[in-house]
């Protein structure tokens, strides 16, 4: 008997049945679907394509900037860099897969404000390569499993990233090293990710990583409160002599 997974947002399924258009807000970011499918999604956790295609040297910034003046509005900045050969099909399409689920991730976790959805709202990109909603949750799914297996502390991924001193003998890769270089005790693997224009989700795995490796600090826990001691009353105790209380009463105020 296969057991199904719950949805990491039921109403992102239900949407996809109603085969709805508009866009998915929740507290880490929006999903935008065209006819239940998902086109793009967005998170101030993930760098955006623009940042995967400039940093990476596909796209120089003002090709970005030029194309999202002279199509932002009719809906296809992505088919702008395309038909003016500024990137190729394939290009974009990687950058695009890789900002979606990305972002996904982000916007699919665990959410404390309330979900909306806008019908009929368009992303600029406009349409790339679409994607089921199975596959983005299926995914979504995939990927905190594998943080997990990795290393089993979700608050490495919301705070600072400390490096502690390597071993003797002890390497790292080079993607690992130009994240440390970063690692000032200070940044968060978000910012992290943003300063290198790489995935937020790639970065939270190398995160682990060295943790995993003793080559990050893991974050500190605060002290628990301190915790009141409560002295047992002996049961037996002698009642109060009230007339000795009051006989020292009248004598101390006699002397005064």
């Amino acid at each position: 008997m296969r057991i199904t997974a719950p949805a990491t947002s039921p109403m992102l399924m239900r949407l996809a049945g109603e085969r709805a258009t508009g866009a998915l807000l929740r507290d880490q970011g929006t999903l935008y679907l065209v006819d239940g499918r998902v086109v793009h999604a967005e998170s101030p956790a993930a760098p955006g394509i623009d940042v995967l295609l400039t940093a990476g040297g596909a796209l120089p910034p003002q090709g970005w900037q030029e194309a999202l003046s002279l199509a932002g509005t009719r809906h296809e900045v992505g088919r702008h860099l395309i038909d003016s050969g500024r990137v190729t099909a394939g290009e974009l399409e990687m950058c695009h897969i890789g900002a979606l689920f990305d972002a996904a991730f982000f916007v699919l976790g665990p959410a404390s404000g309330p979900t909306r959805f806008r019908y009929g709202v368009a992303h600029w990109l406009g349409r790339v390569r679409p994607v089921s909603a199975e596959t983005v949750e299926r995914e979504t799914r995939r990927r905190r499993a594998l943080l997990d297996s990795v290393w089993p502390c979700p608050e490495l991924d919301t705070s600072p990233v400390v490096p502690r001193e390597p071993a003797p003998g002890q390497t790292v890769t080079g993607r690992q090293g130009a994240l440390l270089r970063l690692a000032d005790g200070v940044r968060t693997p978000t910012a992290i990710a943003w300063a290198l224009g790489r995935p937020s989700f790639h970065t939270l795995i190398e995160v682990r990583r060295l943790a995993a490796a003793g080559l990050v600090e893991p974050p500190r826990t605060p002290d628990p409160a301190p915790r009141m001691l409560h002295l047992p009353i002996p049961e037996d105790h002698a009642e109060p002599d009230i007339d000795l209380l009051r006989r020292v009463r009248d004598a101390l105020e006699a002397s005064l």
